[in-house]
């Protein structure tokens, strides 16, 4: 610290700022007196900070607290993180439907919108339901764009990390698009663009099934899988954004497609037809023999799928989320097929969020840019090496 006071003032003081302002989010309110006592700043130094943020917006003066003893004089000013200065945004894009989450700064919930779209939509109709949903939630809310400090986008696909989907084979056009480049025009914030299964796996660590635990997988569960790892409390991409493609196992060429699984017909289901498979497990439920065998070979397999990454990774959770949640039949199979594949079973949970797991893991991704900006945390859990 002594070299940067010598070397970089203006480096100093955002340093300092960044301790005040995550001071006052960490405690709510606090005096200058108490500032002083928790940042280990001076009183000069704290007060041309707060007096600073308080011109941007990000420090308002909280008012005084009414009834209790009064003291002679006058009481203490006392000073807030104005959590209400600026935006965040989450956004699922989907094969059915388009969701947003609109919060504060703090990443408390200040509304959601959600938008049906067709599986066959074009790209560029699915960005244009995409922008309709953003402008609905913004126009309801009362919030301007201008507001918005940063934008988080979970997509189905390899993402790389300046928002192109490498790869997607669930979204019609969307192979090798340039996301962020195209979403970027909508808004004069960052916009960071994620995988959908690792915006999931982000997002029951913040709000769901895995509060508290720091290595999980979650698995977005569908004809063909996906799954987000966190180890160590950190989201793990690999190398080139792939990691998790487990649907792609079969492509080993020892089994049959995930159309072909779990149809109970023969024929192929239709990749993208949630419908057609919701009414297979139905059937099955209703004891339906084949849709029954169709089911027991789509539960082998999300099985082995899942065993995949767990003998690599030795989580300590697996949450199972996507249209397989709320599904019968499927979470005590998992726990008893893990037990026999894997050297240190992991606990397995059905996922807390559902379908706001991805639009909610989005607007996590927007939350940890920002807190990277204004209280420069180094270590978030999606933060790029």
């Amino acid at each position: 610290m002594a070299r940067l006071t010598g070397g970089d003032p203006s480096l100093l003081r955002r340093i300092n700022s960044a301790v005040v302002l995550y001071a006052l989010r960490d405690t709510g309110e606090a005096t200058l007196t108490h500032l002083v006592q928790i940042t280990g700043l001076s009183r000069p130094t704290v007060e041309g900070v707060v007096e600073g943020l308080t011109e941007t917006g990000l420090v308002r003066e909280a008012p005084a607290a009414e009834g209790g003893t009064r003291r002679q004089g006058r009481p203490a000013r006392r000073f807030r993180f104005h959590a209400e200065a600026g935006h965040l945004l989450g956004i699922e894009i989907g094969p059915h439907r388009v969701a947003a989450v609109l919060s504060d700064l703090n990443g408390s919930a200040a509304g959601s919108a959600v938008r049906e779209v067709p599986e066959t939509a074009s790209a560029e109709e699915r960005l244009e339901r995409v922008r309709a949903v953003v402008a609905d939630l913004l126009r309801r809310a009362g919030v301007a764009r201008g507001s918005l400090r940063a934008v988080g986008v979970g997509s189905p696909g390899i993402v790389e990390a300046d928002g192109t989907v490498r790869l997607c084979t669930a979204l019609p056009g969307w192979t090798e698009l340039p996301l962020g480049e195209r979403l970027q025009r909508s808004f004069s914030c960052p916009v960071l663009v994620e995988n959908d299964a690792n915006a999931a796996a982000v997002a029951e660590h913040w709000k769901g099934a895995g509060a508290g635990s720091d290595d999980i997988v979650f698995v977005l569960a569908g004809l063909s899988p996906g799954a987000g790892s966190l180890i160590g409390g950190r989201l793990h991409r690999g190398y080139g954004g792939a990691a998790g493609e487990i649907g792609a196992l079969h492509l080993l060429g020892r089994e049959a497609t995930p159309e072909q699984v779990l149809s109970p017909t023969g024929e192929p289901l239709p990749p993208l037809d949630e419908a057609a498979v919701t009414r297979v497990f139905a059937q099955a439920r209703g004891g339906d023999e084949r849709a029954r065998q169709a089911v027991e070979r789509y539960i082998r397999r999300l099985v082995h799928d899942v065993a995949a990454l767990v003998l690599a990774l030795d989580p300590e959770l697996v949450v199972v989320g996507g249209w397989a949640a709320g599904l019968d039949g499927v979470l005590d199979p998992l726990r008893r097929e893990l037990a026999r594949y894997c050297l240190r079973p992991p606990r397995v949970e059905l996922s807390v969020l559902g379908e706001a797991a991805v639009s909610t893991g989005a607007l996590r991704l927007a939350l940890d840019h920002v807190e990277e900006q204004l209280f420069a945390v180094e270590r978030t859990v999606t933060a790029r090496r």
